[in-house]
């Protein structure tokens, strides 16, 4: 396989555009999800205290928590905006960028991916208040915000394996095993 997968062009605040067209992302889900920004505002401190008790109990992640107050201000921020109804070229950069400071700081992305759980009851709990359809939009952000997330790992393996060997494309292709 010599030729140029079309998926390795998009790159940064793109793709948060494809996630959105692949996923079907509406309007009418975005004004939805936005309608329950005040109801999320109120329920991310009661997230940030389990999220953080959780992480505090296990030894591996406590490792990683430093102000945890700044911290806690940056998760319940990032819980509220999946509420925005605004997913465009900024939220994706901006997910990007927390992103590559957990690559930074050398965390494992099992253990971000491995709270998701969190995110997801709790944000599920919130867009119950308008239906099936809040809901569903809902799982839709989560799942372009897991795959941003993860993104910025792949970004970070792909450019010190392009660094390596030259090439992007080689890089690419050796890290899906061509």
């Amino acid at each position: 396989m010599n030729h140029e997968r079309k998926s390795w062009t998009v790159k940064d605040e793109a793709i948060v555009r494809e996630l959105r067209e692949l996923l079907t992302l509406s309007a009418e889900e975005c004004a939805l999800l936005k309608a329950l920004e005040p109801m999320a505002r109120e329920a991310a401190p009661i997230l940030v205290a389990e999220f953080y008790e959780r992480l505090l109990s296990h030894e591996p992640t406590r490792e990683f928590i430093g102000d945890k107050e700044r911290l806690a201000t940056t998760l319940a921020n990032w819980f509220v905006e999946m509420f925005c109804g605004e997913y465009d070229d900024a939220y994706a950069l901006k997910r990007l960028g927390i992103g590559n400071v957990h690559v930074h700081i050398g965390l494992p992305v099992r253990y971000p991916l491995a709270m998701m759980d969190l995110i997801a009851r709790h944000g599920e709990s919130i867009a119950s208040a308008k239906g099936d359809a809040a809901v569903q939009a809902f799982r839709k952000v989560l799942a372009i915000d897991v795959a941003t997330f993860n993104q910025a790992y792949e970004n970070n393996q792909l450019h010190h394996l392009a660094e390596l060997t030259g090439s992007e494309r080689l890089a690419r292709r050796l890290l899906s095993g061509g």
